[in-house]
């Protein structure tokens, strides 16, 4: 099946082989460009490719524009299948291996003829891949650890990769004219940030008509078992799923026992058990001989319903792990969690003043676009000059540019001048106060010397926190799900030293990171720290990771009180001068 995102894989696989190749960097950048066109064009680009309707779309080119015509048209491309014989199909794995870039890719390959992870192992192992430049001891025992790490995290698949599929899946499935109702279930629908699997629940009276059409959807690439009531599919990016049908009765039992979690579930079967009923996945019934309390069966249709026949307020997925939500519920005290549409605004963003895609006046405009009364802009600081960093010139420079173009807003929108300042090994900063102290807001993050011990990484992030200069604190434990573990850090000292010195902590959005991580926040609510949802946008399309930064913030319990970017224009303007 041809979508954006496999033809944006197919440029970025291109130009990935071309720089293994040493291809003229131009040529890789144009293609690196046209993956992130497509997979962020805000039309149908998949019809204009086969409309050969791309000429007018700045970044194309001819001889672009003609392949992602035959991309769209054909389903193939010659030209990346002329490429990739060049090189074995295992070469893509390394990629996916933290700290090896192509450069080094290049190297291994060139060198040590390096074209899989089995053979980088070996190579690291016995020591050959040291004796490379730029590589050594260090950062060959760096390669076997994150190769151990990849691993251990085979089967996981993040919220953020999985999510446009199965909401296609789910989508298709509620299409079907057999389907009563449908949904996903399992971790999805309890939004946790990495996944094993998907399951998808549906109530029909043609069981076998929903499952022939489930095993046959054009993203299954294989059919483990298929049954009449159950069938399991592997997609072509190696995410199972799996399929329930059961009958309208039996639908709200399912959808909230296979919602889980699996301590959830038992805490609400031990409730049901003290009121008189066993609870299973098709039904509530009256337990042996105890009397239960009167219910007829046919009045439980929804999930709401199932709750109130417990006594309980309707608990939302999220909230579903078994973390005190029940107690909660009871006593009809559940949160009324932050939605998607309570946020006004949001910090932490790029542009090309620093590694952004676009430009600050193109990120204004799409947040206009998306509805929001304000955006931060805090490009990256000069240490991080890997990213492109700002000296403190170029810095100021980019405030007064800000300035300037909020005249043209009127009252209705305003950009706040930033910046994600580096808080360096020492826990000093990478601009002194004077510079600081111009801008509206700092947002203060670690991005290099992770192997800190412990306590140094924390008392680290605990100076930044102290200076009174820093707003929040970016993605708090550096961790990139499924390829970094977090760096070693007290996440609770940190917490506190945020609750004492009035510093916000960033969930921030973006689908690799989700970090600081909703099993924190519950905590840092109840100490009286802010949150501030950011997606860490590089591209207009990116602030819509604002959705998974919610969904985290909802996992952690927060309200929309407890999130500052709920602040109304005015409201923000106060706290940050404050």
């Amino acid at each position: 099946m041809t979508t954006r995102e496999s033809i944006a894989d197919t440029l970025e696989n291109i130009a990935l082989l071309l720089e293994l190749k040493g291809e003229n960097p131009f040529k890789v950048r144009a293609y690196r460009t046209g993956a992130e066109i497509v997979a962020t064009y805000g039309g149908d680009i998949i019809q204009k490719a086969k409309d050969n309707d791309l000429g007018d779309t700045k970044g194309i080119g001819k001889a672009l524009a003609e392949k992602l015509h035959e991309i769209a048209s054909t389903g193939k491309l010659g030209y990346y299948e002329k490429l990739r014989a060049e090189f074995p199909e295992s070469i893509f794995d390394l990629f996916e291996i933290s700290g090896l870039g192509p450069k080094k890719i290049k190297a291994l390959y060139d060198k040590l003829n390096v074209v899989s992870i089995a053979a980088l192992e070996q190579v690291c192992k016995s020591g050959d891949a040291a004796q490379l430049p730029g590589f050594g001891a260090k950062s060959s025992q760096k390669i076997l650890d994150a190769i151990e790490f990849r691993r251990q995290h085979a089967d996981q698949f993040r919220f953020g990769d999985v999510a446009e599929s199965a909401e296609r899946i789910l989508l298709a499935l509620h299409d079907h004219p057999d389907t009563i109702k449908a949904a996903i279930a399992g971790s999805y629908r309890r939004g946790k940030e990495v996944l094993h699997d998907l399951d998808f629940i549906v109530s029909t009276e043609h069981p076998e008509a929903i499952m022939s059409f489930f095993v046959a959807m054009p993203e299954v690439a294989s059919i483990s078992v298929q049954g009449s009531t159950k069938s399991t599919v592997l997609l072509d990016s190696g995410l199972q799923c799996d399929l329930r049908t059961v009958s309208a009765a039996e639908y709200p039992f399912a959808l909230n026992y296979f919602t889980g979690s699996k301590e959830h579930n038992i805490a609400m079967r031990s409730r049901a058990l003290k009121l008189g009923y066993t609870l299973n996945e098709y039904r509530l019934i009256p337990a042996g001989n105890k009397e239960p309390l009167p219910l007829p069966r046919e009045t439980i249709r929804t999930e709401e319903d199932l709750y109130a026949a417990l006594s309980l307020d309707l608990i939302p997925p999220v909230l579903r792990e078994n973390t005190g939500e029940i107690e909660v519920s009871e006593q009809g005290e559940l949160p009324a969690l932050v939605k998607l549409e309570d946020l006004r605004g949001t910090f932490h963003n790029h542009t090309t003043a620093s590694d952004g895609k676009c430009s600050l006046q193109e990120m204004a405009a799409a947040a206009r676009q998306l509805g929001l009364q304000y955006l931060g802009i805090s490009d990256h600081s000069k240490s991080s000059f890997q990213a492109n960093g700002l000296d403190a010139g170029q810095l100021l420079a980019q405030a007064e540019e800000i300035r300037q173009l909020n005249d043209t807003f009127g009252k209705e929108f305003k950009l706040f001048t930033g910046v994600e300042c580096d808080i360096l090994k020492d826990g000093s900063l990478d601009y002194p106060d004077e510079v600081l102290s111009q801008l509206d807001y700092v947002v203060a993050s670690v991005h290099n010397a992770f192997t800190l011990p412990e306590n140094e990484m924390t008392a680290r992030i605990i100076s930044a926190v102290e200076n009174p200069h820093i707003t929040m604190i970016g993605h708090l434990t550096g961790r990139l799900l499924l390829t970094r573990e977090p760096y070693a850090v007290d996440v609770a000292k940190v917490i506190d030293a945020c609750a004492a010195n009035a510093t916000i902590i960033e969930i921030n959005a973006n689908p690799r990171r989700l970090d600081m991580d909703w099993r924190w926040w519950k905590h840092a609510r109840e100490k009286g720290v802010k949150c501030s949802i950011n997606p860490d946008a590089h591209h207009t399309s990116q602030l819509q990771y604002l959705k998974y930064g919610v969904n985290i913030a909802q996992k952690g319990w927060l309200t929309s009180n407890d999130v500052i970017n709920c602040l109304s224009l005015k409201e923000v303007e106060k706290l940050l001068n404050a």
